[in-house]
This record gives C-alpha cells, structure tokens and sequence, in this order.
C-alpha cells in the first residue's frame, strides 16, 4: 500500500495496535530479513495469551537463521505450484481467488482513499496487505487517521470473516516452524481487537 500523507500522532494505544498490524503484515508480506527475526527474538509478552504467544514466537525467532525462514515461507505460501497456505480473503471466502470479496475490498479502500503500491502484485486481500490497512487506517497514513467507527466497519467486512481461520491454519501447517506461533499471536491479537470494537464502537 502507499502512503500519501505523513503520520499523525495518536494514542499510545492505538499505536500499538498498528505496531502489531504492521509487524504481523511484515511477517507475512515476504521471507522475514534478519532484521525482522532479530526483531522478533527481542519481543517479550506477559502472561495473557497474546504476551505468552509473542514469548514463544521470541524463543523460535533466536535459533531460526534467515535461509531457515525463508524456505518455510516459501513451503508455506509460495511452493511450485502453489504453498501450503492460500492466504487471500477470496480463497478463504468462496473457494477461488479474485472473487467477490476482492471487488468488495477496492471499493472499500477507494472510499478511504487507499491505493495499491506499484511494486505490489499480490490480489488485495492478501492477509499481509489488510493487517497493513489497518495499521495505515489507524496511523493515519492514507490521510487522517480513520474513525473507530470506520476501523471496525473495515475490520468486518475484510478481515474477522476468516483471518483467524487462516491463522489457526498457519498455526497448524505442516511446513510451519516459526510462523506457527506467527499464526498464535496472529489469533490472540484478532481475538482482543474483535471484542475492543464490540465494546468500543456502536
């Protein structure tokens, strides 16, 4: 996705909140860099379940080397013809890619002024690029940042129909080693976001 406008400070907690969404996007857009794993082996979590899922994904990160995760990522969502995962709205959704969920989210991000980077040809609703929606909606990247209301609209319609169904898939994939816990703190985080905007947001 491309930036049109710079950041925009807001709350300390809804920029955690995008932190997360733009961590877990990074992790799922490519094959992570060292950089990204040496990021992810400096994470530490409390007791809940997200804290204790982001502990584990700690503890894997710190033995993981980047050839190591990139052939998991490659097993898990590229492979030759096809990876493991199919990580698209319109896969989870009807069964096939470039469906009806796909036409629905463009004229969702038109409406909020969101537009695909030209470097990027993955479908839209790749899981990588909604959790960076997100994270852009709530920083404020595509213009001011997004209304609650809008947020949870978003999340709705795009990502809560079948985003934790993948992540208890990448949770349980045969080729998932460091991105089972991915799919973890992936399923805790949708979790807790689901019951802040039934509780924060008419």
């Amino acid at each position: 996705m491309t930036d049109v406008a710079p950041q925009i400070g807001i709350a300390e907690e809804d920029s955690l909140r995008a932190d997360l969404y733009d961590f877990l996007a990074a992790l799922l857009a490519g094959p992570p860099s060292g950089a990204l794993l040496a990021k992810a082996s400096s994470l530490s979590g409390d007791e809940s379940s997200l804290g204790q899922a982001v502990s584990t994904l700690s503890r894997v990160a710190r033995v993981l080397d980047e050839r190591a995760a990139e052939r998991e990522f490659n097993a898990l969502f590229i492979g030759l013809s096809r990876g493991e995962l199919m990580p698209y709205a319109s896969y989870y959704l009807t069964g096939f890619l470039n469906e009806k969920p796909l036409a629905t989210l463009r004229g969702d991000m038109a409406a909020l002024r969101i537009t695909r980077a030209p470097n990027v040809y993955e479908p839209e609703d790749n899981i990588a690029s909604l959790l960076e929606m997100m994270a852009g909606m709530i920083r404020g990247r595509f213009g001011a940042p997004v209304a609650l209301q809008k947020q949870k609209d978003f999340f709705f319609r795009h990502i809560a129909p079948w985003a934790e169904h993948f992540f208890s898939d990448l949770e349980a994939a045969e080729n998932s080693v460091f991105y089972a816990p991915v799919g973890t703190v992936g399923k805790a985080f949708l979790e807790i976001e689901t019951q802040a905007f039934r509780m924060g947001a008419g």
